[in-house]
């Protein structure tokens, strides 16, 4: 028979609820995106001016800060409640954002390189 060290059993916890927690998310978004937005209808009048923000995460990755509304202005289904995460499938491919954070770092070098007198 098999012995497992503490560290291994300790290891395969931590896996196993991680598979939970991310099971668990993944079907509570599911259900929020079918009934997120159930009550509202297309404003009259777009784009809409709100006083409260309360944002909507879109499908296309674009917060909307106006809440639902704001979302049926632009012809967007709602994710989540909540802000979207960084990387949530925005308008912009992942080599694109990798290049520009590769041009911003580069930028900042150049910057302190002739503050400090180096070129």
């Amino acid at each position: 028979m098999p012995t497992f060290s503490a560290t291994s059993l300790l290891i395969a916890i931590l896996v196993f609820l991680l598979v939970l927690d991310v099971n668990s998310q993944l079907a509570q978004s599911t259900r929020e995106g079918d009934v997120v937005c159930a009550g509202f209808t297309k404003p009259a009048s777009c784009p809409i001016n709100c006083f409260r923000v309360d944002p909507v995460c879109g499908v296309d990755g674009v917060t909307y800060w106006c809440g639902c509304p704001d979302a049926l202005c632009a012809g967007v289904q709602v994710a989540k409640l909540g802000y979207c995460e960084v990387g949530s499938g925005g308008a912009s491919s992942l080599p694109g954002q990798a290049l520009l954070l590769v041009h911003i770092v580069w930028l900042f070098l150049l910057a302190f390189s002739l503050l400090l007198g180096v070129f």
